[in-house]
């Protein structure tokens, strides 16, 4: 195993200072996602002890008497040193003896904080006794199960018999679980606990993969909408931007309808007609002029039936004198002003930036101002849904949710939540004005 924390610090530090969630089902063969129990920035030190706080618990200004520190201190540094979320030591510590919510515990509890190398059958081992040591240990073993799967009897991606049920473990974070406490019960408490105190809600407009089965999923209006395909994904969102989640983190949001079919597909019902499926909502297209608008074969038209193209939002409709029903991009000869153009509606783009983001491969059309002259003007074109953005000048990291821009309060919401710091975009100041303040998007209570 790594070297031991508790002794690689002692004695270097000095004393310092002083949403309603749907229950979730148990899934025993995955506990907690890798993710979950390695985002090691998942708090800082004043984030754990405010939780403490919040809680009641003893430990709030507990010093621990062999490294004189506070317990915050040490679960902080202990996280740091192996890697291992702060949230899954806090959760630890009261599945196994109940500190974070115990105001008087007892001087048992606090040596035998974590249970480790204090098996079922009893015998606890004194060398492992205190709660410092009991801390380092309860994280350093679980690291030492993931960086060693193969010295352990529980694995990932096999199937083990535990208390007498076939359960197939599906990822390594869960087998670490079960080689630190090998029964169902024990783990189940661990998830419910972590359910309890650290399941995420998701902004409006979040891509979302279920780690169990690869399911892909939209959050929209509160509800969980799933993709038929990953090419009906991919004809609309970029892979990269998915954010991994265990099924129960899915389940507290409602199904909605299903989606389908991919952007810009051409549905026709029996009778005939024919609409353009455009982000999620239909738009009749009323002649075979207007077809020809579009420039797509009539071999790639879907039949369905009217009940589907009823359960879709009703678009406006693509006539013939509808100017670019799948947009253009535009650009004066003399001011060298660029919109996008859509349905005789021009969107100024005020930074080559968005052009570079969601326009790289259209071609640029340029035109006289009389011609643009012809469209009416709508507002400046903004960043899409799903998007991290910043600005150069302020480290402030926004995530593009219904049109708005919501700051992700700290580096440790950003990782808890799945997000990626390479999918973040330097966009100029004037873009992300254009979207209005919302919430703060924090996963801490």
């Amino acid at each position: 195993m790594k070297k031991i924390f508790i002794t690689a610090i002692l004695g270097l530090f000095i004393l310092q200072p002083l949403a309603i969630i749907k229950a979730a089902s148990f899934n025993p063969g995955l506990i907690l996602t890798d993710e979950e129990l390695t985002s090691a920035n998942a708090m800082n030190q004043d984030q754990i002890k405010d939780f403490l706080k919040k809680k009641g618990s003893f430990l709030t200004n507990y010093v621990a008497p062999t490294v004189r520190m506070y317990v915050y201190q040490i679960i902080y540094e202990v996280s740091q040193f192996y890697q291992i979320n702060p949230k899954y030591i806090l959760t630890l510590l009261q599945k196994e003896q109940g500190l974070i919510t115990e105001t008087n515990p007892s001087q048992g509890q606090l040596d035998w904080a974590t249970g480790y190398g204090c098996p079922d059958s009893g015998g606890c081992n004194a060398k492992y006794q205190g709660l410092a040591t009991q801390i380092d240990w309860g994280a350093g073993a679980i690291r030492y199960y993931l960086e060693n799967p193969e010295k352990f009897n529980f694995k990932a991606n096999k199937t083990h018999i535990i208390d007498n049920q076939s359960i197939t473990i599906l990822n390594l974070a869960t087998s670490a679980l079960y080689n630190y406490t090998p029964h169902i019960h024990g783990n189940e408490v661990l998830h419910s606990l972590w359910n309890k105190w650290f399941a995420l809600n998701y902004p409006e407009g979040s891509l979302l993969q279920n780690a169990t089965d690869k399911t892909l999923w939209l959050i929209q209006n509160n509800q969980r909408r799933q993709f038929a395909s990953r090419a009906v994904f991919t004809s609309n969102y970029s892979l990269n931007k998915l954010l991994p989640v265990k099924a129960e983190d899915l389940e507290k949001y409602e199904i909605g309808a299903l989606i389908k079919y991919a952007n810009y597909s051409l549905l026709q019902i029996p009778s005939g007609g024919v609409y353009f499926l455009e982000n999620d909502a239909v738009r009749p297209i009323t002649s075979k002029e207007a077809f020809k608008l579009i420039g797509f074969n009539p071999e790639e038209i879907i039949k369905v039936t009217e009940e589907e193209i009823l359960s879709f939002p009703r678009s406006e409709p693509i006539t013939i004198k509808s100017a670019y029903p799948v947009g253009a991009i535009l650009q004066d000869k003399i001011t060298k002003e660029i919109y996008f153009v859509k349905d005789g509606i021009k969107h100024l783009l005020i930074s080559d930036k968005l052009l570079k983001i969601y326009f790289s491969k259209r071609k640029i059309v340029k035109v006289t101002g009389e011609e643009l002259a012809k469209y009416e003007t709508g507002e400046n074109y903004k960043l899409k849904n799903g998007e991290l953005v910043k600005i150069i000048t302020d480290p402030t990291v926004y995530v593009i949710s219904a049109g708005k821009k919501l700051p992700i309060a700290s580096a440790e919401a950003f990782e808890s939540l799945g997000y990626k710091w390479k999918n973040i975009i330097d966009v100029p100041e004037n873009v992300l004005a254009l979207h209005e303040l919302g919430e703060n998007v924090d996963v801490t209570e």
